[in-house]
């Protein structure tokens, strides 16, 4: 499967809310995951590392809405928008309901996503 075709199925079954299905599709056996943060979270490896992340993140965050943009496409790489309203369970901003968006960049070779690196907005 082509980067173009890839990434518009991606973003499709995310539009859809379906954020676990488009892992388990599409991401290679040693998909690295990057976020712009200190600590755990901020590295993630392979497919089981990415589904502990994604349960983390459900278990810590109520999610009120999310809607998805793109995607962008640049040769082996795609580039999609993430809004969420959220309200986090822990931490500094714990009970407060926020809005958040973010930008995922995916790097995809031989038909799977091999890097996703996040970029959150100001």
């Amino acid at each position: 499967m082509d980067t173009k075709t890839l990434a518009h199925e991606f973003t499709k079954l995310c539009q859809d809310g379906q954020f676990d299905e488009a892992g388990n599709r599409f991401w290679s056996e040693q998909v690295v995951s990057l976020e712009p943060m200190e600590g755990e979270m901020a590295r993630a490896q392979g497919r089981k590392a990415l589904e502990g992340k994604g349960q983390w993140w459900y278990a810590n965050h109520e999610i009120h809405s999310t809607s998805t943009e793109g995607p962008y496409v640049h040769g082996d790489q795609f580039a999609v928008r993430f809004n969420m309203d959220i309200t986090p369970k822990t931490g500094d901003t714990a009970g407060q309901r926020i809005q958040m968006t973010e930008v995922g960049l995916y790097t995809v070779k031989d038909g799977k996503i091999t890097e996703e690196r996040f970029f959150y907005g100001g």
